[in-house]
């Protein structure tokens, strides 16, 4: 892995570049290539899992183009200091869908 050190014009890189993946650990840039995920084979528990995340996030996105809704979810996540997006996924996952009328 190699180690960077960037001049003042450009003082981070996070994400996948050119084929590489690039990090920032413990103040370090760090360089690799993104993980070969393609052998993987997932459990039954990780498709559900991946499928219910899947739902919860399409959730959200439908929870937060909905005015009155973004409205409560903004509110709410400034009290808690989290991310309204966030929120609505975190809520999915408990039961509560305020695009159904009401909190359930």
């Amino acid at each position: 892995m190699a180690k960077v050190k960037l001049n003042p014009a450009l003082q981070q890189v996070r994400g996948q570049l050119a084929g590489f993946v690039y990090r920032v650990r413990y103040g370090e840039q760090t360089i690799s290539k993104p993980p070969d995920m393609s052998k993987v084979t997932w459990s039954a528990a990780q498709v559900e899992h991946r499928q219910r995340f899947r739902r919860a996030v399409a959730y959200a996105q439908a929870a937060l183009a909905d005015e009155k809704v973004r409205a409560v979810y903004t509110e709410e996540a400034a009290q808690k200091g989290k991310r309204p997006f966030d929120l609505a996924v975190s809520d999915y996952f408990k039961g509560r869908n305020l695009l159904a009328g009401g909190e359930s």
